[in-house]
């Protein structure tokens, strides 16, 4: 291309992440969604802002900080970018406010979970309250002073505080003071009063302590107080070439974070002005990095709404996943993997039928050895117990943990240490890459032969997640893969060079290149007017030689479709550059996950699966593994059912403008609405199941983007 790398072609990074996070807001004020399922989503647009905070802006205003000023791919510096993330991030701060102000406050009311303020309870709920805060709360508390003698104290990331400014007289003259009182984490942000009924009544803790302030300041008159939060940067800073010990490394910087430098300020919106500057000037922060909150400053709290099994008629229909028909009534995981390959669609194909695979081969007396990454175990006792079993079974274990796994570093540490105490090899992969790879290999004696089972996958070996992603895992006893996951275990274990893979395509070696061949094939295809067709689903898009060769390809005439969850730096139907290519982005009851590499390859289809993102950090900081779909069953079943019905919804689906703004086209007849994932789960629920399922079974296939 004449203007390679032209910066009106890219869609800033940071922005794209907003816009994503507007999509899962966008499902809370959606009021087609159960109630408790817009909670959900309002929680975790909530808790996403967090982590862009702690991480995302953290890193930008250290650049900033250190006069970094080299534009991004689409031409802005980090003070221009930090500016629209000020503006994007207001708005959609108060639209989520408005949201929980407006609608979902007032219908938990109506639905009998009510947000109460002091001042509305009756006298009975005013008693249990002070009992209450005097038992459970009052202990804990430590009013911290705000003068000469004491300097304003480190406050935890995202804790809880109120600032509170009193009145004292000392000599006959009445002096002003400022103090800070911090909430506990071990203490619930709602207190639900006691209810003979099916009522559910709360009280916030920040203002149940506000009210019984006067009660640890004796002696002064408390003029006001207002709740505040603060963000830090939460970034891990760990220089592997020197440290000795990656896991004693890592345990320190957690301790850190805790207190890295601050990044964002939330506090009560009517906090006086001089409040305001008061904690700005002590924490280095600016009036860009305050955020004035009108209704709870940690949204994520309410998550305890949602929990539990009370009012069903607010929430979902209830799904149970389906074992898989190709393993359905199998007592031998191993021979039914070796009649053919096994694909599995995940959640609405069981994770169950995973963690049995790894106990089986645990207790079976003929495996000799297991080894998996572990990237996030959410620390499942059946999948660590069952690497413990084995080793106890007398089996070689070796588990590859990821200790940085993003905020689950304290998780994997504490199950990195249990696996080495019962005696499973635990390593920590490769200097500089982290393991995002989830492959497991169990081999196995066969009479006087050895055969190596794989199991392949989009998603981290943690069976909670699996209930709520939506992954893809592939079970295989094809001897090229055995030898690729030997070989790739052997990488990341010992001492040696990457020497090429026979099936497996493995970042940060040689997945980028691939993909830039497969994309040039289609363009080549294209150009010689044999059929060419890209469709890629993944989470974020990123990588700009990646953009650039898709660009090409689209003026080519390949038919590009990207389905893109988050990020995505690309910008679809712009003419003469991108007019071939649509962007869409499904944001639904379960969290897509499955990465997903079809090309037409003029009418000889291959089909690639894996881990990896198209982002500079999958593509080269990662072990990453993508596999092609080698069984003609199993690869017609992912592009016709799964992508096919993924490219057919019309209810879920927002499709990418080329302005950078996502929109749902309007259904107009005689199209029929489709919803994807309602369509998987009525697909894998098997024909016996009982009436309570019905609203799934209604739901029919639409026709095939794909010809017979």
């Amino acid at each position: 291309m004449a203007d390679k790398l032209n910066p009106k072609h890219f869609i800033n990074r940071e922005l794209s992440w907003l816009e994503f996070n507007q999509r899962v807001l966008d499902e809370a004020l959606d009021q087609t969604n159960p109630l408790l399922e817009r909670l959900k989503f309002f929680t975790i647009a909530s808790s996403n802002l967090d982590e862009f905070f702690e991480v995302r802006v953290a890193g930008l205003k250290q650049q900033i900080e250190s006069g970094i000023s080299t534009r991004s791919v689409d031409g802005q510096t980090p003070v221009e970018i930090f500016s629209a993330i000020h503006h994007r991030v207001r708005k959609m701060v108060a639209d989520k406010y408005a949201c929980w102000r407006d609608e979902l406050k007032p219908a938990l009311a109506k639905n009998k979970m009510r947000m109460l303020e002091i001042s509305e309870l009756h006298k009975t709920d005013h008693d249990w309250l002070e009992e209450f805060y005097h038992d459970k709360i009052r202990p804990v508390l430590t009013p911290l002073a705000i003068d000469p003698a004491h300097p304003f104290p480190q406050l935890l990331n995202k804790s809880l505080n109120l600032m509170v400014q009193l009145e004292m007289v000392k000599n006959g003259v009445p002096a002003k003071y400022l103090a800070v009182v911090q909430c506990p984490a071990i203490l619930p942000r709602l207190i639900q009063l006691p209810r003979a009924d099916d009522r559910r009544d709360y009280v916030f803790l920040g203002d149940l302590m506000g009210h019984f302030l006067a009660d640890i300041f004796p002696g002064t008159q408390i003029l006001g107080f207002w709740p505040f939060r603060l963000t830090r940067n939460s970034e891990l800073y760990v220089d592997e070439s020197d440290t000795p010990n990656l896991l004693k490394a890592v345990e320190e910087e957690l301790h850190k974070r805790r207190r890295g430098h601050a990044v964002r300020l939330e506090i009560a919106n009517h906090c006086p002005v001089e409040i305001q500057k008061t904690l700005l000037n002590t924490l280095l922060l600016t009036e860009q990095d305050l955020y004035l909150i009108d209704g709870p400053l940690n949204p994520t709290r309410l998550m305890m709404l949602y929990q539990g099994q009370h009012a069903p008629e607010l929430r979902d229909a209830p799904f149970q996943a389906s074992v898989a028909p190709a393993l359905r009534n199998k007592t031998d995981f191993f021979e039914a993997i070796r009649e053919r390959d096994i694909l599995l669609h995940h959640p609405f194909e069981s994770y169950s039928s995973i963690v049995e695979f790894l106990e089986h081969a645990a207790v079976d007396r003929d495996v000799l050895a297991i080894k998996m990454t572990l990237y996030r175990t959410g620390g499942d006792e059946r999948i660590v117990g069952a690497l413990m079993n084995a080793v106890n079974k007398g089996k070689q274990v070796t588990a590859v943990v990821e200790l940085r796994a993003r905020f689950d570093e304290a998780n994997n540490i504490e199950w990195a240490r249990k696996l080495e105490e019962n005696g499973v090899h635990v390593v920590y992969g490769l200097v500089g890459f982290k393991i995002h790879a989830k492959c497991a290999l169990v081999v196995r004696r066969e009479g006087y032969e050895i055969r190596r089972y794989v199991h392949l996958a989009t998603g981290n070996y943690n069976p909670t997640t699996a209930k709520l992603y939506t992954d893809i895992s592939l079970l295989t006893c094809h001897p090229d893969f055995g030898e690729d996951a030997t070989n790739l275990f052997n990488l990341l274990t010992g001492i040696c060079q990457f020497q090429g893979m026979s099936q497996l395509v493995v970042a940060p070696f040689d997945l980028h290149k691939k993909i830039l061949q497969l994309i040039a094939r289609e363009t080549a295809h294209a150009k010689r007017g044999l059929p060419a067709r890209i469709i890629a689903k993944f989470n974020s898009l990123v990588e700009p030689q990646l953009i650039e060769a898709l660009y090409v390809a689209s003026q080519a005439g390949v038919k590009i479709e990207l389905i893109i969850r988050g990020i995505c730096c690309l910008r679809p139907g712009v003419p003469k550059l991108s007019e071939n290519i649509t962007v869409r982005s499904i944001v639904g009851r379960f969290l897509e996950h499955s990465r997903i590499y079809y090309f037409e390859n003029a009418c000889q289809p291959e089909v690639f699966v894996g881990s990896a993102d198209w982002m500079p950090r999958n593509l080269f900081r990662r072990i990453e593994i993508v596999f092609p779909l080698k069984d003609g069953l199993v690869c017609d079943r992912v592009i016709r059912e799964i992508l096919g019905t993924i490219l057919a919804d019309n209810i879920k689906a927002n499709f990418l403008g080329a302005d950078g703004i996502y929109h749902r086209k309007k259904i107009a007849a005689p199209e029929k609405p489709h919803d994807s994932q309602a369509t998987f789960m009525a697909l894998t629920i098997p024909k016996s199941a009982d009436k309570s399922k019905e609203k799934f079974t209604r739901v029919k296939m639409a026709a095939s983007p794909f010809p017979k």
